[in-house]
């Protein structure tokens, strides 16, 4: 079968689709499957990895224009395909719109929310529940305006979580078919995890507002006893400097370029907790990663993850919350465990992709 797999980043960007579709490509071509990979890039062009063909499309220029030049290759790539799956719903779910692409079948894969991630951007604090139960503000309207036309202009949607399925099941009109495949693991090694001292604390992600770094960093002034490492990278980059400089705690808190592969393994082994305080965390790749890795991890109960061994899901909204947690982690340190319940890409690409009879 040919399959055009549509995402907004791809690795090296980082973040959650840009880990999932690089998986599911592999695994994708690993079963014979002819597979074009479409994203965005700084320069235009055909790239070929690991038995798939990568082809980035240009950044320059505004939205629309950046969709108009999306679209063609959609077309070019997705007329003769048997399936197209996108994995953003703007930067890949607009330019599938605008296609009028009718042979393939078209799926979009959910796993965040474009519209909420501005909001956040802009300064908004509330959760992703939150807004949505919100009727109004500028992104709120937008998202109204935008995203039911988005969703219905494919044939399935295919959501990594319950949490969200059930929030647009309650939201939009005549949504189509709809089915929730969560995230892969990769495959769990068991490593001893002891706690050193000081204790030491891992974010990992992109640097955005809805991540809540700024109170994980402010969380630091009531663990005196604790390091943290932020690896990563986004526009808040030299805000969060500047935060931890401003705070004094230069000596406590350290910066790290992304990593992946093994250099990702080591950094799981090199901590004692993984934190992520976000607003919302619909299905966080990197807290599965941790798991895998068995590091603990002290998440966001405003998640969609369902409940999984040392994972724990509190309430993270502020400093005090985070600092609370964490010591209450620290006093009961778990023994890690390998989490056994792993969804790996053959499962996932099998219930994304049957074979096709037309």
């Amino acid at each position: 079968m040919k399959i055009v797999l549509a995402t907004g980043i791809f690795p090296p960007d980082i973040g959650g689709p840009a880990t999932y579709v690089q998986g599911l490509a592999r695994e994708l071509a690993a079963r014979g499957d002819d597979v074009v990979v479409l994203t965005y890039g700084r320069k235009q062009g055909f790239e070929q990895e690991d038995g798939y063909w990568v082809f980035s499309v240009g950044k320059q220029g505004g939205p629309l224009r950046r969709w108009l030049r999306y679209r063609e290759e959609l077309v070019a790539h997705g007329t003769k395909a048997d399936y197209v799956c996108a994995f953003t719903s703007i930067s890949a779910g607009m330019p599938v719109l605008m296609s009028g692409l009718r042979h393939p079948i078209k799926i979009l894969r959910l796993g965040g929310d474009f519209f909420w991630e501005r909001y956040t951007d802009a300064g908004g604090m509330m959760t992703l529940r939150e807004w949505y139960a919100s009727r109004f503000g500028f992104w709120r309207i937008l998202n109204s305006l935008v995203m039911n036309k988005v969703l219905r202009c494919f044939d399935k949607l295919v959501y990594s979580t319950e949490f969200q399925r059930e929030i647009h099941m309650s939201t939009y009109r005549k949504l189509p078919l709809s089915t929730v495949e969560s995230n892969a693991m990769p495959e769990s090694v068991f490593v001893a995890h002891e706690p050193r001292t000081p204790f030491r604390i891992l974010f990992m992600g992109r640097f955005v507002r809805f991540k809540n770094i700024p109170a994980l960093i402010d969380a630091m002034t009531l663990l005196p006893d604790a390091r943290l490492t932020i690896i990563g990278e986004g526009p808040m980059e030299t805000e969060l400097k500047n935060h931890v400089k401003n705070a004094g705690l230069s000596e406590r808190v350290s910066f790290q370029t992304p990593v992946s592969g093994d250099a990702k393994l080591h950094a799981f082994d090199d901590h004692d907790l993984l934190v992520l305080p976000s607003l919302t965390e619909i299905s966080p790749n990197t807290a599965l990663e941790a798991r895998a890795a068995c590091l603990p991890v002290l998440l966001t109960e405003e998640t969609g993850l369902p409940n999984i061994a040392d994972v724990y899901q509190r309430k993270l909204r502020n400093p005090a919350q985070i600092a609370a947690s964490v010591r209450e982690i620290i006093k009961k340190y778990p023994s890690p465990r390998p989490d056994t319940s792993i969804r790996t890409y053959q499962k996932i690409s099998d219930a994304l992709f049957p074979p096709v009879s037309r």
